[in-house]
């Protein structure tokens, strides 16, 4: 890849902070015409919970992620730059890649496109980290579970996250689009800049700000913002006709998703921007000097792994009756005591072996003994989630606590309440409970020795 010149720009166009949440038209075709070098989006995130990576699969439907990715394949096929995904499918697994590879293939052919699309997966072979953990080559990050063989053998999904490197491996290879797994945010967007020689730190920390689209801008929703890059700094810009860049909406997204505010660890070192300056052009736009990246003497990557936690059924009543609203949770904590009892008497499970708690929507469902904020709702929902080592438990527990949710007295001396089940039947199987268990770093000797890249050409004939 070419070196930048003291006086050449990297422009980034990225039109949105995840493929499948929606841009507008109008400030990305704005975006297009202002002759972006390289167009970036993220695909995913953890940010919605194991599910995804546990089963592999995407929480955005498919027919929205086709339609806003042909509106992007148009977009980079005018522009001739290219197209860059990371993260595909929201976990970013070797399958959602697969995933993100067809729906390219049906548009390049309903396009009448032909196009070089270079695939980075970035699954791990159980083997390969167990090998890596006994050679002492994967360390914990903090908080982090225990891990040994044994627990990682119970996976059902690890990745790595790739960096610039591996996502500039892709881009050397000239492709025209560029399908990432599981990658850092900052990678899919610095990583042409750094190719090019531009300033390390500017082009860090220009993608981390750049990261989500127009979230660091005065109009979060619109979703489009450009981004140049260049040898001493950044500069940042929302295509929306009605949103800005101000330094304060700028500076502050260094916050988002990281709990430090000046420094953010990437694949290969850290970015450090403590002594950045950050400055306004004019109403619209803000140029950002100072920044620095930091070189580790080591080069790591994260894992991010799931395996199966159990299985789970639900059961929800509405409370409506004032008394029992207004003593929704002494009802609750009664009616939890009395039917663990009947569980462990009647099922012969021990506590160990299953796990039942009642959310009260409405009142604390959210954050439980934590709450602060008193309310007086007119009705409450009251979720049951249940919990064991299968299905079949967990939908029996639900069975026998039905009538109990259904009728249980808030006192021995009254009539039996009615409250309401909101359908029938009242509980809902949820099948298998994923749960992330890797929340560790691992080293390589050479970046792509934990990636594989290949190189398709599809579409047209």
């Amino acid at each position: 890849m070419q070196s930048n010149t003291s006086n050449q720009t990297t422009r980034v166009l990225v039109p949105t902070g995840a493929l499948g949440i929606s841009f507008a038209a109008p400030a990305f075709a704005r975006g297009v015409e202002s002759k972006p070098d390289v167009i970036c989006v993220d695909g995913g995130s953890t940010d919605s919970g194991p599910y995804y990576l546990g089963t592999g699969t995407s929480k955005y439907s498919r027919a929205v992620t086709k339609a806003e990715w042909r509106e992007l394949m148009i977009a980079r096929d005018k522009a001739q730059v290219p197209l860059v995904i990371g993260t595909c499918g929201t976990c970013g697994a070797d399958a959602s890649v697969d995933w993100m590879l067809s729906i390219t293939r049906e548009i390049a052919e309903e396009l009448g496109q032909t196009v070089k699309v270079a695939a980075l997966y970035s699954s791990q072979p159980i083997e390969r980290v167990q090998g890596a953990l006994k050679a002492g080559r994967v360390t914990p990050l903090v908080p982090a579970p225990e891990v040994s063989e044994e627990s990682l053998a119970e996976c059902t999904n690890i990745v790595a996250l790739a960096g610039a490197e591996q996502i500039g491996a892709a881009l050397d290879t000239g492709a025209d689009i560029v399908l990432a797994g599981r990658a850092t945010d900052t990678a899919i967007v610095s990583a042409l800049s750094l190719r090019r020689g531009d300033h390390a730190g500017a082009a860090w920390h220009g993608a981390k700000i750049a990261e989500c689209g127009a979230l660091c801008s005065t109009d979060p929703t619109s979703g489009v913002i450009l981004l140049d890059i260049d040898r001493e700094g950044f500069t940042v810009e929302p295509m929306a006709d009605d949103a800005n860049c101000t330094p304060h909406s700028v500076s502050a997204h260094m916050l988002y998703e990281n709990s430090d505010p000046f420094i953010l660890y990437e694949p290969g070192g850290h970015l450090d921007v403590t002594e950045a300056k950050y400055v306004s052009l004019d109403a619209r736009r803000v140029r950002v000097t100072g920044s620095q990246w930091v070189p580790s003497d080591r080069y790591t990557v994260k894992l991010e792994g799931a395996r199966i936690g159990g299985y789970q059924t639900t059961i929800m009543a509405v409370l409506r009756d004032e008394r029992y609203v207004a003593n929704a949770r002494e009802w609750t904590e009664k009616l939890h005591r009395f039917v663990c009892r009947e569980i462990e008497s009647r099922m012969r499970l021990a506590a160990e072996d299953y796990d039942l708690e009642f959310r009260l929507i409405g009142v604390d469902s959210v954050l439980g003994a934590l709450e602060t904020k008193p309310s007086n709702p007119a009705e409450v929902g009251v979720l049951g989630v249940i919990t064991a080592s299968s299905a079949e438990i967990a939908s029996e527990i639900g069975k026998l606590i039905n009538p109990y949710v259904l009728h249980y007295p808030l006192t021995r001396d009254e009539e039996l309440p009615t409250f309401a089940f909101p359908y029938s039947p009242a509980q809902s199987e949820r099948g298998a409970l994923y749960e992330f268990c890797l929340n560790h770093v691992m080293t390589l000797d050479d970046p792509m020795e934990a990636f594989r890249l290949e190189v398709v050409e599809v579409g047209h004939g």
